[in-house]
């Protein structure tokens, strides 16, 4: 038996591995979930715990039942593992302990860290990751450190110091799950708050590898000019120009009503927080209810963008989306090739970003099409149940966590329904694909070229 399944784990694609090593742990957090252990009182159905953990494992954050009342501490350690292995990836975990076991790193290793954390070769994938080991928890005890500052005033050291942790490997893992039943809403004006999870988020949200590539840079300022990589550039000035054009359109669709009322120092907190964590973090400083259609449909714009790749948030990446801008500013142009600062990106990397975006928008109108069907009794009797649900499938999808309260209401289906876009939104549309279709067909036909009318 175990012969057996030795040799069909080694006949395993590497793309259906990351998927087994995903469901696994789902399926493990599951049973964990479902003891009473974890729960306060009643013990959790076992469609909640499923829910619970795959919305941990895939780092969304979309909650069924309150995770700060609702679950014992031992449930709350139990999200906090799956939240930790699903952001950093269990696969780096897993090569990682090969490595401090002296085993060696094997040809299936190398191919997923190759696939999930990088953009180009490395000299040593040993040290890579060594150094991503090492980088996230040095940050997330720097987030905790400084996390805590706020949160053991106001409740006592050791659950202060429990909370702190919590929402610091949440925040940079980009998870979005809190142990407040409002998120971080009470701590709105609490600029250290503000700034420790925001930066927490963005550093979760870049990639591993950009973060490395910028520490080197700055290390050798007195030596010979380093530029950065094309991948580094594409990453730092499409987040960059994501969270600023997304706080001041929130400010300005919102300044005569979500942020009426509020001080300049209040609402520019919130306007910044919410541009950075609706980008897949999930946290929220003010009730989305509050907001106007307008801004909603701005915040699933970011959701469905996302973080950037080899980063533990989800979405389509900023990476693709830039792609997008270049391919139109360059066909507009003329220009048969996509260049982007000054360097001209393969027909390869165009192709999938597009092959992407189009699996991805498939996928969120199929999913809320079965997710209004689920329910539509629910939807008919809510004044915004269309935007309710659309806002919950992009969500998601981007592994954000960020609702409007449908997530509460979700029937038997509609949680089955939402399980599965969050495992797919954290797996990759592209791993998915190529592991259901298989290989690359090398002599694929081709016929005679005949043209068709566009537009």
């Amino acid at each position: 038996m175990i012969s057996t399944l030795n040799r069909l784990w080694k006949h395993l694609p590497p793309g259906e591995t990351i998927m087994l090593y995903y469901a696994v742990a789902i399926f493990l957090g599951t049973l964990l979930l479902a003891t009473p252990l974890a729960a306060q009182g009643e013990p959790l159905s076992f469609l909640d715990a499923l829910f619970t953990a795959t919305s941990a494992q895939c780092v969304t954050g979309l909650v069924v039942v309150d995770t700060g009342t609702r679950l014992s501490l031992f449930g709350q350690l139990v999200v906090l593992a799956l939240i930790q292995l699903g952001g950093v990836g269990i696969m780096t975990f897993s090569v990682y302990l090969f490595i401090y076991l002296r085993a060696g790193v094997s040809m299936r290793g190398r191919w997923v860290i190759q696939e999930t954390l990088l953009h180009k070769p490395v000299g040593s994938l040993p040290d890579l990751i060594k150094g991503i080991f090492l980088m996230t928890i040095g940050i997330e005890a720097i987030g905790a450190v400084l996390l805590s500052l706020s949160f053991i005033p106001d409740l006592g050291f050791w659950q202060g110091s429990f909370s702190a942790i919590f929402h610091s490997v949440s925040a940079f893992c980009n998870a979005g799950f809190s142990l407040y039943s409002d998120s971080l809403v009470g701590y709105r004006e609490n600029a250290l708050v503000n700034l420790t999870v925001m930066g927490l988020i963005i550093l979760g949200g870049i990639g591993f590898l950009v973060i490395q590539e910028v520490l080197e840079v700055g290390r050798r300022q007195r030596k010979p000019r380093r530029r950065f990589s094309l991948h580094t550039k594409v990453v730092l000035w499409t987040s960059t120009f994501l969270i600023l054009f997304g706080a001041v359109l929130i400010g300005c669709l919102e300044a005569d009503h979500a942020l009426a009322g509020m001080s300049v120092m209040e609402g520019f907190w919130t306007v910044l927080f919410q541009s950075v964590t609706a980008r897949t973090a999930g946290f929220n400083t003010i009730d989305l209810n509050a907001f106007q259609a307008p801004t909603l449909f701005l915040i699933m714009f970011l959701m469905f963008i996302g973080a950037s790749p080899g980063s533990a948030g989800g979405g389509v990446k900023t990476t693709t989306f830039a792609l997008f801008i270049g391919i139109l500013y360059n066909r507009i142009r003329g220009n048969p090739h996509t260049n982007l600062f000054r360097r001209t990106v393969p027909d390869e990397a165009v192709t999938r970003a597009l092959a992407l975006v189009l699996l991805a928008i498939t996928l969120i109108g199929i999913a809320l099409f079965g997710l209004l069907i689920a329910q539509s009794q629910v939807a008919a009797e809510a004044s915004r149940g269309f935007l309710f649900y659309a806002f919950e499938t992009v969500s998601a999808f981007g592994t954000v966590g960020l609702s409007l309260g449908a997530t509460g209401e979700l029937t038997a289906f509609g949680k089955i329904i939402t399980i599965v876009l969050m495992f797919v939104g954290r797996v990759g549309l592209l791993t998915l694909a190529f592991a259901i279709a298989g290989r690359r067909k090398l002599h694929a036909p081709r016929y005679a070229e005949e043209n068709v009318m566009i537009g």
